[in-house]
């Protein structure tokens, strides 16, 4: 298996957007609309637990999750191979170690394109 990161002539579905929770809403609006909810969740969850801990660490966790989830959803090709990686590795039949690494290697991928490495 090996890591399918272009998506050829075609492209990235929209511009990786700057690493704000606005931007990486409105890329998750165009993208996967169907996950904004999740999205406005886990941004309420990472402001309260930010308030309650003083320290911006959730608020960082939240930027990277969504930023690579964005990086990767961009890209149609990418994202279907990594849900067909998980898949194959959810069913438990088979070796996973080859599916694993190459889930890595898509992550790490999406998180150099974002900016985060």
């Amino acid at each position: 298996m090996s890591a399918q990161t272009d998506d050829g002539p075609y492209g990235p579905l929209i511009p990786m957007p700057e690493l704000t929770p606005d931007a990486l809403r409105a890329a998750v609006a165009k993208i996967a609309p169907s996950r904004v909810p999740e999205l406005t969740r886990h941004l309420f969850e990472a402001t309260t637990n930010a308030q309650q801990t003083q320290s911006i660490a959730p608020l960082r966790a939240f930027i990277h999750y969504w930023a690579v989830f964005v990086a990767i959803e961009r890209h149609p090709l990418r994202a279907a191979r990594l849900r067909e990686l998980e898949r194959f590795v959810s069913t438990g039949e088979g070796e996973p170690m080859d599916a694993v690494t190459e889930i890595r290697q898509i992550w790490e991928a999406a998180e150099v394109e974002a900016g985060l490495r």
